[in-house]
């Protein structure tokens, strides 16, 4: 989650989803089809084999429409993997050191699936049988009643030779609809209310968890906190009741810190479970308060002085005011890329756990002189330091960022990218002492550099002493 600043990224990073649009194009075609028809009408009815003709063409429309139902339910209606982001499946994932797909353990492939049958006796028994007859054990299975049928989602162990188009034909040929289906892991071995509480005992600990927590509890889901009041000024967004909103992919909650709390999920709709789960979670960190869990380390840098690092919220926010009082005009520009008068608006937001997660390297004297954030923006995460004049180029700036994408790889992240100018020489070059790969792009006088991580498994367990400063 990232608070609304007028970063030039801003419209790259974290852009909304439109709904309008699609209503928009959608009431445009049932206009053109009404006309289309009214037309064709109007030109067959009149001629001599009018009536006749307008049969035969309701009985080709009824034979499609039956055609168009019996071919839906043969075939999953789950997104592609390349749109979900969906973990490959057994017929696209990489292959093992012999050449076949990685197994658990136990023998056998791990699936996540989820299907809607019919709420009528004898619908779960008989996709239960179609699973059977082609050996895949059903670990674990969850069902949410709903208005249009239940919702039932499985964790499976199918035979290594069986694919994911096998599996959800076979549920498709016994009543189910709407299949989605990825590869799981170990992790989803875990019951689930012992993996929502250990969510749960880690937003308790860490303010700086929730989205990582709701992202885990949820899959693959976009996060965006919305300040009520924004930095920059202007109006909030528009205030959603306490018991929050659920519209089919997106759910809308109160954001602990006021403003709204949205959380997005291409082609899966959130069940009211999830909902609820959520919600729960949302409100655990409400009642909590900004909160940050104890650590520092010290270290000597080459001239022989010591700097704390340590992590810092709003509790620090004099300091770190004070840390841009004496930095100068050019360093304040190369961090925060608009007016330097209007630096201080932001720190307030920027030390907030609830956005991310903040390092400072502080000196002996208890003077903060240097800041790193880790700054969760929708599905992406970005990277900031600033580093007063006096303390530059003495491996700050570098050890600041390692700390950061340490707990970014911590946290699951893909990548991490950095918003800079081409001049800024020393973020450049930190950046590039990461030894990770690099991407880098130029978009609107600024530099967008973007490393690849190799996310560490995250684990559900709360962590009473946590690495470093995680």
């Amino acid at each position: 989650m990232t608070p609304e600043m007028p970063d030039v990224t801003r419209a790259r990073h974290g852009r909304p989803v439109h709904h309008w649009r699609r209503d928009v194009v959608e009431l445009a075609a049932l206009f053109t089809a009404v006309a289309v028809a009214d037309a064709v009408a109007n030109l067959i009815g009149h001629g001599p084999d009018g009536p006749a003709l307008l049969v035969v063409s309701a009985v080709v429309l009824a034979a499609t429409a039956v055609f168009h139902v019996w071919w839906s339910r043969r075939h999953t209606h789950a997104p592609p993997v390349s749109d979900t982001g969906a973990r490959p499946t057994a017929e696209t994932r990489p292959a093992g050191p012999s050449g076949q797909p990685a197994v658990c353990e136990t023998g056998g492939v791990l699936w996540r699936m989820r299907t809607t049958v019919k709420d009528e006796p004898g619908s779960l028994a008989a996709l239960c049988a179609a699973l059977a007859e082609r050996r895949v054990d059903i670990l674990s299975l969850q069902t949410h009643p709903l208005a249009a049928g239940t919702v039932d989602e499985f964790l499976l162990r199918a035979p290594g030779p069986l694919t994911a188009a096998e599996i959800t034909r076979a549920v498709a040929l016994a009543g189910g609809t709407a299949t989605w289906i990825e590869r799981a892991d170990a992790h989803d071995l875990v019951d689930v209310p012992t993996r929502v509480l250990g969510l749960a005992a880690r937003t308790a600990l860490d303010t700086a968890e929730l989205p990582l927590a709701l992202r885990q509890l949820l899959g693959r889901c976009t996060i965006r906190s919305l300040p009520g009041a924004p930095a920059g000024g202007g109006r909030g967004p528009q205030p959603v009741p306490v018991e929050g909103i659920l519209e089919d992919t997106v759910m809308r909650l109160p954001a602990p810190e006021g403003g709204v709390l949205t959380v997005e999920r291409p082609y899966l709709p959130f069940t009211p479970t999830e909902f609820a789960r959520a919600r729960a979670l949302v409100e655990l960190d409400g009642r909590l308060g900004p909160r940050i869990p104890d650590g520092h380390d010290v270290l000597t840098l080459p001239e022989g002085n010591d700097i704390t690092v340590r992590r810092v919220d709003t509790g620090d926010l004099a300091a770190a005011r004070a840390m841009h009082e004496r930095c100068s005009p050019h360093t304040l520009g190369l961090r925060y890329h608009g007016p330097v008068g209007d630096a201080d608006r932001y720190l307030n937001h920027l030390l907030s756990p609830r956005f991310g997660r903040t390092l400072a390297a502080q000196t002996a004297s208890g003077k903060i002189v240097g800041l790193g954030h880790l700054l969760w923006d929708g599905d992406e995460t970005e990277v900031a330091l600033l580093v007063e004049d006096e303390w530059q180029r003495r491996g700050i700036g570098a050890e600041l960022l390692g700390r950061l994408v340490a707990l970014a790889a911590e946290a699951g992240c893909a990548s991490v990218y950095a918003v800079t100018k081409a001049s800024n020489t020393g973020m450049v070059a930190a950046m590039r002492g990461l030894g990770l790969p690099l991407d880098y792009q130029v978009e609107e006088g600024t530099l967008v550099i973007t490393a690849r991580l190799a996310p560490a498994p995250v684990s559900t367990a709360p962590r009473v002493q946590p690495p470093h400063l995680g």
